[in-house]
């Protein structure tokens, strides 16, 4: 058996915690600096530990004097392993703990869990078949790669013609497909998405199918091939995606055992962020790596455990302990950041949630004398010209700045009605959550062909509409538009206003590409079905033709293109209620371009038309709760609390319970973003296509508190 001699620690190396350290090597007045929870967690002995920092409670001041307290106990910067979410969090901490401990922080290991993983992967790539000089394919070079490997895999190819023996000719002109049809294999978006999230959950190809991406179930087995194809082609280009550098260095720690030990005897002490958020392969690399001596403190919320949707496993943070056995566990309540009456109606919502560490914020503030605001608004306008009013009021009267002020949602659609009233109203705003809801690429996509069907010498909207079709590049599209000018009936229609009486006729003698010809005719079919030459105008009300779009083509491609499909089908679905308020199509398209080109002072960020928040940005920020976790303001909407939107119904039937208490959390993140006040709001009726006004249930979560939390507003109509 192996002797064990121990040496002393000196100044500079890694050493142990407690009555074994060296004599501190710099003075910080710790119990001075930090309340009695955060000191406790700071000076917690070495081994495990979970540190839970409920909102506001100061988790990055927390993990920044951790650090600073291991440099003054004599561990060196380079045995210390800082694992962070984002390269803002790390470079923040950092900066901290040189101020704290000036020239003391040089040689730190610190980064987030892909930046770690890449300095890791280029001392060691050759061990898996690398070198190190490996290229990092971004979004678009992965995207543009698995592309080429899924047209040289002829997976598209073979699963046309199989549907085509097994249906017959021109199944793509059925309507109300329920699963892959002809050449409906996923594309390289699409598909590098469902790879993504089953690289980074640890979960087999097939089971994320099945979950996720039922309407890709019959092309299992071709996916999966098309996958070990482009993790070849990856490495015979010498080339790792984002997702590798996560992956691949868990397979070098899990493999080698001599490198794995290595690096457990160099991060003597491993300190890990946001650990709520960790999925399969961070979790992993992080045990990896504390193995040897499980001197490893995680901090985190899981009461703000909200991205399962991404890969993020909230069973990390709740069995930590389990894990570790005899692992320490730090409760960190007190909150700086909100008013008492939000952290009262915020602990009492989140009490419901059976799987939790049970915590109570306490308030640091003093209480201001407003409970949050419980506001029933008629219809999603009415409460759009609420929130709109109220934001002017409180910046008018109250003198609170545009950018302290918030309106959050569940959803990204869930903001199209307030978007065009603050819009009307000139009120500032920024979105943090994607686009504005008219400038998103698949609205413009299907708002496209009815631009192209009012103007037919739309040359901008006839291409984007064609080039939607497979096999139609920007070649094919412009000499279809050529040929398309040729045609009398088209410059007949463009003069007189009036719609053609068939655009199947029109469009059936084109000459299109063999791939596209199935999926031309279809769009002849479609574009006939906007016709109606009892009306006035020769179409459809707007939102018939929408409807039409949607069933009849463009609802299946964005299955086929996107991961995110279902939240951009909800886009659509918003958009076509949004046109029922107009019968004639020439006013609606007039509208939107109003809309959309309103005067703006935030900047552009290239073509795409995103608005970027600028630190001397004076405006409201429009974001979806999931963006805005991390944030506050001094002023918060919620808006949309009603069943089936808030919590969201697709979660709650596809989790079941899991899904209802990460719905809850979601709330429960929304609400503690507010500093001085909190504005809850529903609509009681929304429009909806086709079925009149429908009465809205308010949320669940409006039940979770004590009624007496909230102060109940009666708003008056116009």
């Amino acid at each position: 058996m192996a002797r064990t001699y121990q040496l002393n620690p000196e100044p500079g190396a890694a050493g142990s915690l407690g009555p074994t350290s060296t004599e501190p090597v710099i003075e910080i007045d710790f119990r001075a600096e930090l309340n009695d929870q955060q000191h406790a967690a700071v000076t917690a002995a070495a081994g495990q530990t979970l540190v839970i920092a409920g909102a506001g409670s100061g988790k990055t001041r927390t993990l920044t004097y951790r650090v600073a307290y291991l440099l003054a106990n004599a561990i060196a910067p380079d045995n210390i392993l800082l694992l962070t979410f984002t390269n803002k969090a790390a470079r923040e901490m950092i900066e901290r703990v040189n101020h704290l401990v000036p020239g003391q922080a040089a040689g730190l290991w610190s980064g987030t869990f892909h930046s770690i993983g890449n300095r890791l992967l280029r001392l060691h790539a050759d061990a898996l078949g690398f070198t190190r000089q490996f290229s990092i394919l971004d979004s678009d070079d992965a995207k543009q790669l698995l592309t080429t490997v899924i047209d040289q895999s002829g997976v598209t190819r073979e699963t046309a013609n199989s549907k085509k023996d097994a249906t017959g000719p021109s199944p793509a002109l059925k309507r109300g497909r329920k699963k892959s049809e002809a050449g409906d294999f996923p594309k390289a978006q699409a598909l590098g998405g469902l790879i993504s999230l089953a690289t980074n959950t640890g979960t087999p190809i097939e089971e994320i199918i099945l979950k996720r991406f039922g309407y890709f179930e019959e092309l299992t087995e071709k996916i999966r091939q098309v996958a070990v194809l482009y993790t070849q082609r990856k490495k015979n280009a010498n080339s790792m995606d984002f997702d590798d550098l996560l992956a691949l260095t868990v397979k070098l720690l899990r493999e080698n055992e001599s490198l794995r030990n290595y690096y457990q005897r160099q991060f003597q002490f491993i300190l890990v962020d946001e650990y709520q958020d960790t999925n399969a392969l961070q979790s992993e690399m992080i045990d990896l790596l504390a193995g040897g001596h499980g001197n490893i403190m995680v901090v985190g919320d899981d009461a703000q455990s909200i991205y399962s949707w991404r890969g993020a496993n909230f069973e990390n943070i709740l069995k930590f302990a389990d894990r570790y056995p005899g692992a320490q566990i730090h409760k960190i309540e007190t909150n700086y950041r909100s008013v008492p009456e939000v952290l009262a109606l915020a602990n009492e919502s989140i009490a419901a949630n059976r799987r939790q560490f049970r915590k109570n914020l306490v308030a640091a503030r003093p209480s201001l004398g407003m409970k949050p605001a419980l506001v029933r608004l008629d219809t999603p306008s009415m409460q759009a010209a609420f929130v709109s009013q109220r934001l002017k009021d409180l910046h008018e009267n109250e003198g609170i700045a545009w950018n302290e002020m918030a309106i959050l949602y569940r959803a990204h659609f869930q903001s199209m009605d307030v978007q065009m009233q603050l819009t009307q109203d000139r009120i500032p705003f920024v979105i943090t959550s994607g686009l504005r809801f008219f400038e998103q690429a698949h609205v413009k996509d299907a708002i496209a062909f009815l631009k192209w069907a009012a103007n037919p010498l739309d040359e901008v909207s006839f291409d984007r509409a064609v080039r939607l079709l497979p096999g139609v590049g920007p070649g094919a599209a412009s000499k279809l538009w050529q040929a398309w000018l040729k045609i009398p009936d088209a410059a007949a229609a463009a003069s007189t206003g009036r719609p053609p009486t068939s655009y199947s006729a029109l469009l059936t003698p084109l000459k299109v590409p063999p791939k596209a010809q199935p999926t031309w005719i279809q769009l002849g079919h479609i574009l006939d079905e906007f016709l109606d030459p009892s009306s006035d105008t020769g179409f459809h009300p707007p939102s018939a033709m929408l409807t039409s779009v949607i069933e009849g083509f463009y609802g299946d491609y964005l299955l086929q293109s996107f991961d995110n499909a279902r939240e951009r089908k909800q886009d659509l679905d918003q958009l076509t209620v949004f046109s029922e308020r107009y019968d004639d199509l020439a006013t609606m398209l007039a509208e939107l371009a109003l809309l959309t080109n309103a005067d703006d002072t935030s900047p552009r960020d290239g073509s795409q038309g995103r608005r970027k928040q600028q630190p001397n940005d004076d405006a409201v920020a429009l974001t979806s709760i999931h963006q805005a976790k991390g944030l506050e303001w001094k002023v918060v909407f919620l808006i949309w609390l009603t069943e089936g939107m808030f919590p969201n119904a697709r979660v709650i039937d596809e989790g079941g319970p899991e899904g209802l208490e990460e719905e809850r959390r979601l709330f429960y993140v929304g609400v503690t973003r507010a500093m001085d006040q909190l504005y809850l709001c529903y609509p009681e009726f929304w429009p909806k296509a086709y079925s009149g006004d429908a009465f809205q249930i308010p949320s669940s979560f409006l039940h979770d508190f004590d009624p007496a939390r909230v102060e109940e507003w009666n708003i008056r109509g116009f």
